[in-house]
């Protein structure tokens, strides 16, 4: 693909996610304007769990680990003796496997979560019941769009995504008054099957692959399987903090669930925006640089990128602390969401928006470590963090303050994860020191940006109280965006100056 055409579909695919990932929030909207935050909203996110796990993470390892081995098989008859065994391979594997979800669901759901009350197990078994062929269906579509990847369609790909997403939104919304809280779990499973009808038709039509099957063994099969492992691994964070949210959460009263699965959703959008940015700039960039050994130049990158992500994203986490209330009942407070669930939900939001900057940061860091192939170390951190440091304070911290100490457990640990990756990046990768970023000074002006940049949101909020909380909203933010950008131009930011040179120029290019 030209350089041009390479750009405009980068372009397309990040608008077409970022809309799939805004409609992913609006069902979470959706789904607490139904329910608000009582024990059907806990179920209905509890049901989807492990088909969205499997979907994302195993799903995308394997998909991933096929992508990597496929573009190294030479000739097109190698590649579709390849595409024939994994796709027999993981259809029969996935038929069974779903087939066991559906069989054991009262089993596996009492496994999970065995603090749910009686009512909210039973009613979560039966939508899980419901959900769970969807498994299958989002699985095989994840390796679809793998193929068309491969193969240059980018936009379609994506587009699938936004079908399911779009589709899901709507059957929840239209069958709701007949069918209530399963009106989302047939949603899951037609959504994901219309993804996978619509991603087999665009296939068959682009004569990517014919659906053939073949169950001969070959290295290529097991090479995929072995490489799908560490990916799965490393790419399983975010997943399973969810995971070990919903888990404790069980234990916790009725809402709790539900309040920490909206407060999640928020908290990860920037995340999402940023592996659209690292997978379709960023990393391309990185490889390039590792191939051609620039040491001095990755190093650079990595601090620059660091710098950049702070300043971006540290500020609005201050801003969303003080705003918190005004953001839920703005977001969320309508129909079933009461006053109530937002004075629920805000405390957790503040809490799960410390680690924000950390969750994104963690992401971008151990790119470096994949583009110098060294996988292993960021796993471990990531096990370490998730499984180790964040189920121990769970437990810690769940008795005394609940829900809120579950959100301490995810903050904390995302900071722990960030701390050992900056060592790994010091003794593992041994990036260099570069001239043009001063990290001491840098860290030095940022800390000094937030404090004051809190202490005057604060004395704005104190002397001037606006009532409703759309205006106070609005308000809060014109104020803290004019804040911020004389703080950065007092402190001496390069990225005002950059901003002010890139709109003059602008200006003199528009005369």
């Amino acid at each position: 693909m030209k350089g041009k055409r390479l750009i405009q579909a980068i372009g397309i695919v990040a608008i077409i996610n970022l809309l799939s990932r805004f409609m992913g929030i609006f069902r979470e909207i959706v789904v607490g304007y139904q329910f608000g935050t009582n024990y059907a909203a806990d179920s209905v996110a509890l049901a989807y769990t492990l088909p969205n796990f499997f979907y994302v993470v195993v799903g995308g390892a394997i998909t991933t680990a096929f992508i990597s081995v496929y573009t190294k098989i030479e000739g097109p008859l190698g590649q579709r003796e390849y595409l024939e065994r994994v796709f027999a391979w993981m259809a029969v594997g996935l038929i069974l496997f779903s087939a066991g979800l559906v069989i054991f669901s009262e089993q596996i759901i009492g496994l999970l979560f065995p603090g749910l009350s009686e009512e909210n197990f039973r009613l979560t078994a039966d939508l899980f019941r419901i959900m769970a062929p969807a498994t299958f269906f989002l699985m095989i579509s994840m390796w679809l769009t793998g193929i068309l990847n491969v193969n240059d369609r980018f936009s379609w790909a994506a587009t699938a995504t936004l079908l399911l997403n779009g589709s899901f939104l709507g059957i929840a919304v239209v069958f709701f008054p007949w069918l209530g809280a399963f009106a989302h779990a047939w949603g899951a499973v037609i959504s994901a099957l219309l993804m996978c009808v619509f991603l087999v038709v665009l296939i068959r039509r682009g004569k990517f692959f014919h659906f053939g099957f073949s169950f001969k063994r070959s290295p290529e099969t097991w090479r995929t399987m072995k490489l799908a492992v560490p990916i799965l691994l490393g790419g399983a964070t975010l997943q399973l903090y969810f995971l070990i949210h919903r888990m404790f959460a069980s234990f916790l009263g009725e809402g709790y669930i539900a309040a920490l699965n909206y407060m999640s959703k928020i908290v990860q959008l920037p995340q999402s925006v940023l592996m659209m940015a690292v997978t379709t700039v960023v990393y391309p960039l990185l490889s390039r640089k590792v191939a051609a050994g620039e040491k001095s130049g990755i190093s650079s990158l990595y601090m620059k990128g660091l710098r950049l992500m702070g300043i971006s994203i540290l500020p609005v986490a201050v801003f969303v602390v003080f705003y918190a209330e005004d953001i839920v009942r703005a977001i969320f407070q309508y129909g079933s969401f009461s006053e109530q669930s937002t004075e629920m939900s805000a405390p957790l939001l503040k809490i799960l928006v410390i680690g924000m900057f950390f969750h994104a940061a963690n992401l971008y860091v151990t790119r470096f470590f994949y583009a110098y192939e060294h996988s292993i170390y960021p796993v471990v951190v990531s096990l370490v963090s998730v499984l180790g440091i964040n189920v121990g304070i769970n437990f810690l911290l769940i008795e005394p303050f609940g829900a809120a100490g579950l959100a301490w457990g995810t903050s904390i640990a995302s900071i722990c994860n960030f701390g050992l990756l900056l060592i790994g990046t010091q003794y593992v990768l041994k990036l260099e020191k570069t001239s043009d970023v001063k990290w001491g000074a840098d860290v030095l002006k940022l800390v000094t940006l937030l404090i004051t940049f809190a202490a005057l949101l604060y004395g704005w909020q104190t002397m001037f109280e606006v009532g409703g909380a759309y205006i106070s909203l609005a308000a809060g933010a014109c104020i803290a965006g004019i804040l911020l950008l004389l703080l950065m131009k007092v402190l001496r930011f390069r990225e005002i100056d950059d901003m002010v040179d890139y709109v003059k120029k602008k200006v003199v290019r528009s005369r």
